[in-house]
This record gives structure tokens, sequence and C-alpha cells, in this order.
């Protein structure tokens, strides 16, 4: 059928269902990894069924295939392998179900886990997920701890019991997951991010008592370690398992060797730290006393120096000599006044007789021309014709003139003498 369908024309469920069995048909074969959560093959049928499911998201696909695959496995196949199947997606038009049918499984063996979590290790320690510049210290008292371990478990008794011995005051918040499986790793996430978002709690602590390298995979997932590299909490890892280190330990800002050291390095020892309070006041004590003996022996010293003994015998001591400095420099200051009054009495007397208005006591005058341009020092007879204004200056004052007759001076006796020879 190739009509549209529409309200009126639709399409039955037979169409549908065979229009997806064509379209997933044409997908392909393909390689799928994940792990097993679920095997069911009974005695006596055709067909195996089993659930694969994704280690890192809460995703999981049906697979069938035939019982001869799972027995004839090298390797035990059950619940929590790790595995990689071939197969085709298959859709059953009868039923409406998806299904993976697989024709080969591969169990996924140590030594290629070991080296998929080098390569992995390598990658996000060139983000800089190891980096210990990233790592954040741990508050030294915190309000509330957060716990992610396995519920009822030794790990969760560890830390709670070391925690309480050391600081009976703290408090935690408990998240109990699965710590291995397929459905560790979403749960921990969960737990994680419900931890991160509460604000009372200033550390969080991922705890688990050690284990196998399988039973450990789910501390070394990629989504996981990315996870604990956002979170704007401290964490600590506390895994426990000292030979192989999951990823965990390295993207974690404090790693713990197991429990029990996660509990000692989250809260302090109060008998430690009182025991610490008592040693640092008696020091204090005692460097208070040292200094105020230091003091008063330093007090007494400046009290029997002669200075302080007798206080003012420096002053009568230099009394006299500052007395004799004083006269000293009243008879210099007065001397040199002496010297210049008299240098300025003869400047004066020097300067009233070379001066214009001794002059004009004496009976001169300065005749001056004045016109349009201002008063000029008459020099010569030719400078004033008749009609020219004049102001005559004397001792007392000034008069004002006019030029009438311009005549030319007498002769002067050596003028005279002068024209007797010429004659």
């Amino acid at each position: 059928m190739t009509t549209p369908s529409t309200a009126e024309q639709p399409w039955p469920v037979r169409t549908v269902s065979l229009k997806v069995q064509q379209w997933i048909s044409r997908l392909g074969d393909v390689w799928v990894e994940g792990q097993l959560t679920q095997v069911n093959a009974r005695p006596g049928t055709a067909t195996a069924f089993l659930v694969l499911r994704d280690p890192a998201a809460d995703i999981s696909l049906t697979l069938t295939c035939s019982p001869r695959l799972l027995t004839g496995s090298p390797v035990p196949l059950t619940e929590g392998s790790r595995v990689v199947v071939h197969g085709s997606p298959t859709f059953f038009a009868g039923r409406g179900t998806f299904s993976l049918k697989v024709d080969a499984i591969r169990p996924v063996g140590i030594g290629e886990l070991l080296a998929r979590l080098e390569r992995l290790r390598q990658l996000l320690d060139a983000e800089g997920l190891f980096d210990p510049r990233m790592k954040r210290p741990l508050p030294f008292l915190p309000r509330t701890v957060g716990l992610v371990t396995g519920r009822a478990s030794a790990a969760e008794r560890d830390v709670l019991s070391v925690a309480a011995q050391r600081w009976p005051a703290v408090r935690f918040a408990v998240r109990n997951t699965a710590v291995q499986g397929p459905t560790a790793v979403p749960q921990i996430l969960t737990a994680l991010a419900e931890l991160d978002a509460d604000p009372h709690v200033d550390v969080i602590v991922i705890a688990r008592g050690g284990g196998s390298v399988e039973d450990l995979l789910p501390f070394s997932d990629e989504t996981l370690c990315r996870a604990v590299a956002r979170c704007t909490t401290p964490v600590v890892s506390a895994i426990g398992h000292e030979p192989d280190n999951p990823l965990l330990d390295h993207v974690a800002d404090v790693r713990a060797a197991t429990p029990t050291d996660a509990a000692k390095r989250v809260v302090p020892d109060a008998v430690a730290e009182t025991a610490g309070v008592r040693e640092l006041r008696a020091r204090s004590r005692a460097a208070l006393v040292a200094w105020v003996h230091r003091e008063e022996r330093g007090l007494a010293q400046l009290r029997s120096r002669p200075v302080l003994a007798d206080p003012l015998r420096a002053l009568d001591a230099r009394a006299d000599e500052v007395q004799r400095l004083r006269t000293t420099a009243r008879r210099d200051v007065r001397r040199h006044l002496d010297t210049a009054d008299t240098a300025t009495a003869h400047l004066r007397a020097r300067l009233r007789t070379l001066g214009p208005a001794a002059t004009l006591a004496r009976g001169y005058a300065v005749v001056q021309r004045v016109d349009g341009t201002g008063a000029h020092v008459l020099r010569s007879t030719a400078d004033a014709p008749p009609g020219t204004t004049l102001r005559v200056r004397v001792a007392d004052g000034a008069v004002h003139a006019t030029t009438t007759l311009t005549t030319d001076p007498p002769p002067t006796p050596a003028d005279g003498a002068q024209q007797q020879e010429d004659r």
C-alpha cells in the first residue's frame, strides 16, 4: 500500500507492522557491546532470550539466539558478563516487538578490558581530568558528608563508625546504590547528582570494599569519571582496591586507600584537635609569660640608667652653654646691625649729593619742551622756537612758559680771547 494514511483512509495494523519490518531489515548486521543482565535459555527450546544493557545508561536491548551459542562459549555467559555480539535487527510483526537476532557472541576478556581501560585512562589524562591543579581541597569540618555506597555494606559501616568516633557531631547523607553490575553506574550517577545539588553537603565519598577487576568496572566508567570531574563538591574515592586502581581514583579530588582511610580524611579527630588546642594554648601562655618577663627586665635596665635616675642633670649641664651662646649670638647680631646702619647712612648721603634734587636746590632748573608727544628736556635753543610751550622744574615745583624770542648766548671769556686773536 503506497497511499498515504489519512483519518478517512487509515492503514491497518498489518500494513504498519510490515513497513516497520521492511525498514528495520534494511539496517544490516551490527556489532554491539554491552553487559548481560538476563539470560533465559530453557531446555528443549530452540531460542534463547537475553537482555543486553548499556553499562553507562539505562538502556537495554532484547537478544535472541540459538542455545548452542551459550553452551558452546569458552567462557560461561552469566548475568553481568561483558560481551560483544553480532546480529541483525529484527522486528516481529505478529507481536510488534523489536530484538537483535544474534549469530555470534564474544566474551570480553580481562586483557581486553584492561587495554580499553588503559586507552580511556590516556584519553582522560590528555583532557586534563587527572591534573593535580584541578583537585579541590577538602573542608576542615564539613557540615554534611555525602556517602554513596552499597546497602548494609562493610564500607558503609566502616565510614560511619570511624567518622563518628573521630567527630561525634558529624552528619551523613547516605545514598545506597548498586556497586557492581549493569545497574551500578546509573544509580551512582543519580546519587552523585543529588548530593552535588544539595547545598548542605560539603564533601562526597564514593566507597566500596574492593573486589575483582570485573566487579570494579563501574568505577572506571567514562560517564562516571566525567560526572565526578564536573562536580562542584569535592569527591573522595574510597574503593579499597590497591593492586589496580580504578579510573575514579585518578579523577576524584582525594583518593583514599580504604573506606576507613576516607573517614579519617573527611573529618578531623576530635581528640587530636583538642590536644592540639591545649598544646597551642600552653605554647601561647609560655610565650606571653616570657615576653612579659623580658619587657620587665628591659624596664628595670632603663630605670637604672643615670639619665632616668636624674633627668634634670643633663639640662643643668647645658644651661650655661645655652646662655653663653645666646649672649654671643645677640652681640654678633647687634654688631652686624650697626655696621649695616652706618653703610646705609653713607649711601643715603651720597645719593642725596648726587641726586637732581640737590642740584635744583642750588638754583638750577630743568627746562622741558611740551608737545603732543610728551615732555622732552630742552638741550638747544634751536629746539625752542618762538611759541614753544615750556615746563620749567625748580626745587619746589614747576612753572609753564612760552618762548617769545631766541637770542644767542653771550660770549665766554675764551670766546673773547679768540676774537681778539682773530683781529
